[in-house]
């Protein structure tokens, strides 16, 4: 690891982008955050590449995404068959997106796809693969 600590990061001092949080439904995930005193982020998404519907919830600087599958194949629909609700990924804020994949392919990491993806709000997204990741999944999320 000292290698990418010699690397310049199109990550450092940005802040987490969001917490994506896998859900059954939207409304009823929905209601307990509310409740909590989340409020909602705009209006409910389609996200095509991941096949989801999103609702994003802010937390200060941050947000929660809740995850509800739009389809079998979605990567939701088979992470909730296989664990159940609950915290899905990390999503990290980065500059450059090209830059990042690049800079982490030279230290060694694994990606899901480095081929960048449509996210919501505009955004392009890459995953780290969560076996590289100390089983994490990682996103990273640049902004438009």
């Amino acid at each position: 690891m000292a290698v990418a600590a010699q690397l310049p990061t199109a990550i450092q001092g940005l802040p987490v982008d969001h917490l994506g949080i896998a859900v059954a439904s939207l409304e009823e995930a929905g209601k307990i955050y509310e409740l909590i005193g989340l409020p909602r982020e705009g209006e409910d998404e389609f996200v095509e590449s991941q096949q989801v519907r999103v609702r994003a919830l802010r937390a200060g600087d941050s947000l929660l995404e809740l995850l509800e599958p739009t389809s079998a194949e979605s990567p939701i629909a088979k992470y909730l068959a296989k664990r159940g609700p609950g915290l899905h990924h990390l999503a990290l804020r980065v500059n450059d997106l090209e830059k990042e994949i690049a800079r982490l392919k030279q230290v060694g990491a694994e990606f899901i796809s480095t081929e960048p993806r449509a996210g919501r709000s505009g955004t392009r997204v890459v995953f780290l693969h969560p076996k590289w990741a100390g089983g994490v999944l990682i996103e990273l999320v640049e902004h438009a």
